[in-house]
Parts: structure tokens; sequence; C-alpha cells
């Protein structure tokens, strides 16, 4: 995928923590005991489900599979601690094709497997979600932009 040739589908961090807390309205009574955030894009989900739902203790799975705009192979550089159970909490973003939930479902097979957005290709993969994405949209989380001024389309202030 190119950011180039895809649709763009923007987040603001209230948009984003909106719908994290939506996320974590959806898990509660199911008692987990530890969440593991799959880094990057799970640890600021993982903060906020966990303060939600009183949440103590937090590993991290350290995967990347993205160099920027471009998908590449799946490399785990950190495994968390945190043992398999059906107790344990897997966070994350999102899920796009599914490659890095796959590998995350054969890790952790008991594991309940969360993400706040979900494109079509990984949606079977994870056991709830708040926000349907199209396949072909590239996501912009508040982490990666800044706020910019806008010229107005007519010109001129």
């Amino acid at each position: 995928m190119s950011l180039a040739t895809n649709k763009m589908f923007y987040v603001s961090w209230e948009a984003f923590h909106r719908a994290t807390k939506e996320l974590a309205g959806q898990l509660l009574g199911q008692q987990f005991e530890a969440i593991v955030a799959v880094s990057r894009g799970g640890l600021v989900p993982a903060a906020i489900i966990a303060r939600e739902l009183n949440i103590r203790v937090i590993d991290t799975i350290c995967v990347a599979s993205y160099q920027h705009d471009k998908q590449g192979s799946l490399k785990i550089l950190k495994d968390a601690s945190l043992a398999d159970s059906a107790r344990l909490l897997i966070v994350d973003d999102l899920v796009d094709t599914g490659e890095t939930a796959r590998a995350l479902r054969e890790h952790f097979p008991t594991a309940c497997f969360v993400t706040v957005y979900a494109k079509p290709q990984g949606k079977p993969l994870v056991d709830k979600y708040v926000t349907d994405i199209e396949q072909d949209t590239w996501i912009q989380l508040p982490w990666d932009m800044e706020l910019a001024y806008s010229t107005p389309l007519a010109g001129g202030e």
C-alpha cells in the first residue's frame, strides 16, 4: 500500500479516546488480569483501556511490519513475558491485512484480541473492535500528525 493511492481517514486525539473508551465499555465485566499492548499502535489504547477497566498489569509485544506507509514482513522485536490465558487482553490500534493478528493469535491462542479500528481482511481475527475502515483507506492516527494552519479554498484570510 502507498499513501498516494489510498483514501485517507483522519483521527483526532478526542475521537481516538472516545472510540477506545467505547471499546473498553464492550469489555466491562470480563475480568481481564493483564494487557499486552502491541507496540507501537496499541500503546495508547492499552493505557486508556487499562485505566477504564482498572487493569494494573501491562506488558508489550513489539512487532514491526510497516516502514511508514509500506507493509513488509512481520518481525517480533520483543516478546511479551505474560503467558497466554483467557484472562489476557491483547490490544492494538488497527487490524489491517491480518498478518499481525494471525501471528498474535498463534502466540496467544486463548487471549482476547481487540482493536479500535478494523479493516475487512483482518476483522475476522479480532474479538472486538469499534470502527470499520475500508481496506483501501489509510488511517492517519493522532500521534502521526501535527496541527497546522490551512489556507482557505478561496485564498486570502
